[in-house]
């Protein structure tokens, strides 16, 4: 079996980040999102990952490598735009050959790895099994319309969904699949939709199982979702001291500080991870924090929140909580008279102020 990942997705609800920085490479739990792909499909015992990629951009090929850190072998296959995710499936054709395959999308984390929806397949012998997670807002995503056990239609983002639960993003296949993206047609919006796919499968007689996702699952799209993602992670922490604490400052929970950081007169309350060479000052980092590298925090609380890297906030009069900072943000408490926010933010940026 091989394995398909995702990471050529524009990233359009995660904007500003991903202005200048693939989606998939943003940090949760200061780790970018695609290694958790990486590591379940390794964790499942796939060797063999074809990694989708856009044509402009050599960002994940420079950051993930040829995959010899996880033991695996790594191809990458270029998209010229993003135009669905059956379109993914189509231009990976030569890659996969007509191998059973697990196709992942590189933004979801699911807790547990998926060696479990591999070895499902391989018991049942179908086509096409999809995973299933109960969601508040299945509008969202393609959803399946269930007639006892069986999956009789899957709708794409429907309006009115005809059942709570979402197909998740981790797929396997047989070359069936193959079959079915070059057929179907472009939706309204001009893509090739994976539900159409499963559709196809479904209306000429494949046989398309399921497995209901038992633990969490998070598809990392919207801010909201990465920092809930960033949470669950972390709540798995286990503490890791390598960074210099002076005397006054207290660490509570599981806490990880990592080589070459400072904390000083500092109080951190697990969990939380901090990344090297950062310095914490004066300061109070709360629970389900991640702070990226060479960051500083001086004066100033942080909680519920991404820092990546190389960021400072210093002399900041009220807490920061369920932010996302990218790389190289600097807040600063105002000086002089008359006191004003004085702010350079980019396209689409978000901030409140109280």
């Amino acid at each position: 079996m091989k394995a398909l990942i995702t990471s050529a997705g524009r990233g359009t609800r995660l904007r500003p980040i991903t202005h200048t920085q693939n989606k998939h490479l943003i940090p949760v739990a200061n780790k970018p999102m695609l290694h958790y792909a990486i590591e379940s499909v390794r964790e499942a015992g796939i060797t063999e990952i074809g990694i989708v990629v856009p044509t402009d951009s050599d960002e994940v090929p420079n950051a993930v490598g040829d995959g010899a850190a996880w033991g695996a072998k790594i191809t990458y296959i270029k998209q010229e735009e993003p135009l669905g995710l059956a379109h993914v499936v189509k231009i990976s054709q030569q890659f996969v050959g007509d191998e059973t395959f697990l196709f992942y999308l590189g933004d979801n984390i699911v807790l547990g790895g998926v060696k479990r929806f591999v070895e499902a397949f391989d018991r049942s012998g179908c086509n096409c099994l999809l995973t299933l997670a109960k969601v508040n807002d299945p509008q969202r995503f393609g959803v399946p319309v269930l007639e006892g056990n069986r999956i009789v239609a899957v709708e794409e983002k429907p309006k009115v969904p005809k059942s709570s639960y979402a197909v998740a993003g981790i797929y396997v296949y047989d070359s069936h699949i193959f079959e079915a993206v070059n057929e179907i047609k472009p939706s309204a919006r001009g893509e090739l939709e994976i539900s159409d796919a499963h559709q196809y499968l479904i209306d000429h007689g494949r046989s398309v199982e399921h497995c209901e996702l038992t633990g969490w699952w998070k598809d990392t799209g919207k801010p909201a979702d990465l920092l809930e993602a960033n949470r669950l992670v972390l709540e798995s922490l286990t503490s890791r001291i390598v960074g210099r604490i002076d005397r006054s400052s207290a660490l509570e929970g599981s806490v990880v500080i990592e080589e070459g950081s400072s904390i000083v007169n500092s109080k951190i309350r697990g969990p939380v991870v901090i990344g090297e060479q950062c310095v914490v000052e004066n300061s109070y980092i709360g629970p389900f924090t991640s702070i990226g590298p060479g960051t500083v925090v001086r004066d100033s609380e942080v909680e519920y929140s991404i820092v990546m890297r190389d960021c400072q906030i210093i002399n900041v009069g009220s807490r920061i909580e369920r932010s996302l900072l990218g790389n190289d943000v600097q807040i600063y408490s105002a000086s002089g008279k008359p006191r004003v926010h004085r702010f350079m933010i980019g396209d689409q940026g978000r901030i409140d102020v109280a």
